[in-house]
């Protein structure tokens, strides 16, 4: 940054320097060396009032000596000198204008990269009620759009906010030192400017925003239509779809043309009043030259040229404030979510948890949304010993899914709280807590990787014997060697080149490498067929050896052998105990959830004999 600053500096002092030399060139051209310095300390003699008198005799010092040095010798001489230092002055201009724009650039582009990555990894940091709330297509457009606009906006008032004022300031200096009457008479384009530039930015910035959750809107469309494009085709929505994105991108068509209708009145209207107030400098400064003899024509016209060069740097000023409206407009969106604090977090002191050795205990734990009134959990009290099997039953909507997603802290409870090994885990360091646990869902999460990637993911530098053993563990090292690379295999996105089954025993596999102490299992053989839920079944028997097992049972029949048993109704618990003896109690919700699937099954294998 400092280089940067340090070139557009010097870049700004050899721009001016290569005008001011036209004047003395004008006077050898036009044969009037012998009376310009004489002329130069009258004209800046004039200043005296207005500045301090050391300022104004240093200026003049500095200026008779680089005249005297510059029309020394004859014509030919002084053409010599003021082209060799024009091309010095040019070149060291673009030289020094490259060094800026170079480290401007890696400054600038340093600050998107950081905030990108520091966006990513807060999105990291939020619990799971800011994604249920959260579009996912519009959680990737501020990632990637907005902050895409930022690094636009961020460049063009890097380049412009350092050099452009420099540069203003420069030929200013160089109009003032000619003629101050003149220079304060050209400055009336300021307070003009001023007005139409902030009216226009804040209707900018109105409408960049409006502009960026439009985008943000056909992002989590397409993310939705593109994930479901098995059901759009199945349902022939193909038609619906088209519609609603074609509405979509209208809207986006209709703002981003306001967008550039507003955007695009700027520069004209402030090249017109620049335009105006030139044409009445030239008038008024013709007059100085012609009739009052104040300035020199070679002065005046280098005063112009100062003035016209002052010119597309104030109108870069005038655009740069549409620019960082722009960027305000998408970096709220940004700051939104970074400016969004985690709810679940490590307390200031936490305590450390490296193994988990007697219970897991719920005590009077509620819970409920914080934009929903509704207890999702009430008043709920379990007990789990280590190496026990406890399994959640109910109807859906009952609360099974919220509860075990309390104990890896995914959520906190609203009332009450759980222990582990009598720490309330809210005092424990959530990295250590999620360390010790395996979870396995019915939508297994898998990514666009290899598989051996995929099962020892979150486990650097693991034996590929050991991956082997836990896929074969879990069922799924003979289907592996028949992939066309094997282990090497790319599964696609969420393992979408491998079946719903293949898929499981591949998160199986990746819960048992880690070796987890305690498991969950949320309803992971309910979107099974019958061949695919004995193998997975298997594999999750394999797996619950020896551990604290958590279960969301789908089919009854894949519990039966679980130590407690607790069945959920409207966020509470009805009835607990064993599979045989919850089956005793024949008004209860357990036994009539029994006979139900019980029954559905024999009708399914009566339709199948059939």
């Amino acid at each position: 940054m400092i280089i940067s600053i340090v070139s557009v500096f010097l870049y700004a002092l050899m721009d001016g320097l290569s005008i001011y030399l036209t004047m003395p060139l004008l006077d050898a051209l036009f044969q009037q060396g012998g009376t310009s310095t004489k002329t130069e300390v009258d004209s800046s003699s004039s200043t005296s009032s207005l500045i301090p008198e050391w300022v104004n005799n240093t200026i003049n010092d500095i200026s008779l000596s680089f005249q005297t040095y510059i029309l020394s010798g004859d014509v030919a001489d002084v053409l010599l000198k003021i082209s060799i230092l024009i091309i010095i002055a040019f070149a060291l201009k673009n030289i020094f204008s490259y060094i800026s724009s170079y480290f401007m650039a890696y400054v600038e582009q340093g600050m998107i990269r950081d905030l990108r990555n520091k966006l990513y990894q807060h999105l990291h940091k939020l619990p799971m009620s800011f994604f249920k709330n959260e579009k996912t297509g519009d959680l990737i457009s501020r990632i990637t759009s907005d902050v895409g606009i930022i690094q636009t906006s961020v460049t063009s008032v890097f380049l412009n906010i350092f050099r452009d004022p420099i540069t203003i300031l420069v030929f200013f200096g160089i109009a003032f030192s000619i003629s101050w009457k003149l220079t304060l008479f050209s400055l009336l384009i300021v307070p003009l400017s001023i007005g139409v530039i902030g009216w226009i930015g804040s209707r900018l910035r109105k409408q960049s925003l409006l502009l960026q959750k439009k985008l943000g809107n056909i992002t989590a469309l397409l993310q939705e239509t593109i994930s479901g494009v098995k059901i759009v085709k199945a349902f022939g929505m193909e038609g619906y779809e088209n519609k609603r994105f074609k509405r979509e991108t209208q809207h986006f068509f209709e703002i981003i043309l306001k967008k550039v209708r507003i955007s695009n009145i700027s520069s004209p209207t402030t090249e017109i009043i620049a335009v105006i107030l030139g044409a009445v400098i030239i008038y008024y400064g013709g007059r100085l030259v012609l009739i009052e003899n104040e300035i020199k024509a070679s002065e005046f016209m280098v005063f112009l040229f100062a003035i016209f060069q002052m010119m597309p740097p104030m109108k870069q000023m005038s655009t740069l404030n549409n620019k960082i409206q722009e960027s305000i407009g998408a970096a709220s969106r940004v700051f939104e979510v970074l400016d969004t604090k985690p709810n679940i977090t490590n307390i200031e002191n936490p305590k450390s948890l490296d193994s988990f050795n007697d219970e897991i205990r719920f005590e009077n734990v509620t819970f409920e949304y914080s934009d929903s009134p509704e207890k999702i959990l009430d008043c709920v009290n379990i007990k789990a010993k280590k190496g026990e099997i406890i399994a959640f039953v109910g109807s859906s909507g009952a609360g099974k899914t919220t509860l075990v997603d309390l104990i890896p802290r995914f959520y906190d409870p609203t009332k009450g709280r759980i222990l582990i090994d009598d720490k309330d885990i809210k005092q424990v360091r959530i990295e250590d807590l999620r360390k010790l646990m395996g979870i396995v869902t019915q939508e297994t999460v898998l990514f666009n990787e290899t598989v051996i990637n995929n099962i020892a993911y979150g486990l650097s530098d693991t034996p590929m014997d050991r991956v082997i053993d836990a896929a074969k563990i879990a069922n799924a090292h003979n289907f592996i060697l028949e992939l066309p690379n094997g282990y090497e295999t790319i599964i696609g996105e969420q393992g979408t080149k491998i079946s719903g089954g293949q898929r499981q025993r591949l998160s199986i596999a990746r819960a048992l490498l880690k070796n987890p102490p305690i498991m969950i299992f949320d309803e992971a053989t309910s979107a099974l067929d019958n061949e695919s839920e004995v193998l997975v079944q298997e594999a999750i028997e394999h797996l619950m050896k020896e551990r604290t097992t958590f279960v969301i049972a789908h089919r009854l029949s894949t519990i039966r052998n679980a130590d407690k048993i607790y069945v959920l109704e409207k966020g509470q618990i009805v009835q607990e105990g064993k599979h045989d003896e919850l089956l005793l109690n024949e008004n209860g919700i357990y036994k009539k959830l029994y006979e139900l699937q019980f029954r559905s099954q024999a009708e399914m294998n009566n339709g199948k004999e059939g």
